[in-house]
């Protein structure tokens, strides 16, 4: 990527005579989204075609990604599932490359692909480690870096949102040494991203979400490993309830949107007050 200069600055725009509608419309906007066949994935890819972005849905399995196209609401753009593997830099690159030869720009990348297994860290071979770091932290780096060069290119700057998670300012419990490794360093190059990327009028910010009720965390096997039980945690937030999907959607939307145009750097929680307590 070319080193950019105080000159050679790309000035956000000041919106305050835009309406609300205008503000919050994606249309002509183009968004790729990992992990987007399901979960809060999927509830990110809806938000963002309801806004009027065109949407590459994308999953580890082309077959489900294309399955998830079919639940979106988009009016004013089209939707297209693709597979990836969202820890592969050359799978992450080709995909970066399909969002231009299908809509000849890449406005929004959202970083949601991850795993959260369990295991504790005498138990935890090399393997685990890595294969949880390298999905979780090392993809985000990955795409968001080919994410940039698309965007640069074009020269119409962008907004990078890096799915991270409420383990990202503490460790809850034992068996997620890498998980919690993984989320802070989101926090840490989402950072750096905003300052290095920001000269070149590209965004970038994190959102924590706390537990939300997925496919995945209702599974039996996550509840056994994790321990958790939403019935009990959402007594303990302040706002009374486990979140579902959308919570984290509306958020994003948010982020990508121009409501957020002069936000980078910055990690918002979406926890129902967990954090705060």
């Amino acid at each position: 990527m070319t080193s950019t200069t105080k000159n050679e600055k790309t000035i956000i725009p000041d919106v305050s005579n835009r309406s609300l509608p205008e503000l919050i419309s994606l249309k002509g906007k183009v968004a790729v989204v990992t992990g987007g066949s399901k979960g809060i994935g999927l509830a990110i890819c809806k938000r963002l075609a309801e806004a009027g972005a065109n949407v590459l849905v994308a999953g580890h399995h082309e077959e489900s990604a294309q399955e998830a196209v079919a639940q979106l609401n988009n009016t004013d753009g089209r939707a297209i599932g693709v597979a990836v593997d969202a820890g592969n830099s050359a799978s992450l690159s080709a995909l970066a490359e399909r969002a231009i030869s299908e809509f000849g720009r890449l406005d929004i990348w959202v970083n949601n692909a991850g795993i959260y297994p369990f295991k504790p860290v005498l138990e935890s071979s090399d393997e685990d480690w890595e294969k949880v770091i390298n999905l979780d932290l090392n993809g985000v780096f990955f795409a968001s870096r080919e994410a940039a060069k698309r965007m640069i290119a074009a020269g119409n700057g962008g907004v990078i949102i890096n799915i991270s998670s409420v383990v990202g300012y503490s460790a809850p419990g034992p068996g997620m040494s890498a998980y919690v490794s993984a989320k802070h360093g989101i926090g840490g190059l989402t950072k750096s991203l905003a300052v290095e990327l920001g000269p070149v009028g590209i965004r970038v910010l994190a959102i924590a979400p706390t537990f939300i009720q997925t496919p995945g965390t209702d599974s039996a096997e996550f509840r056994e490993a994790s321990g958790i039980d939403s019935d009990q945690l959402a007594q303990t937030l302040p706002l009374g309830r486990v979140g579902v999907p959308d919570d984290v959607a509306r958020v994003a939307l948010f982020c990508a949107s121009d409501l957020a145009i002069y936000m980078t750097g910055d990690t918002l929680l979406v926890d129902a007050g967990q954090i705060a307590q």
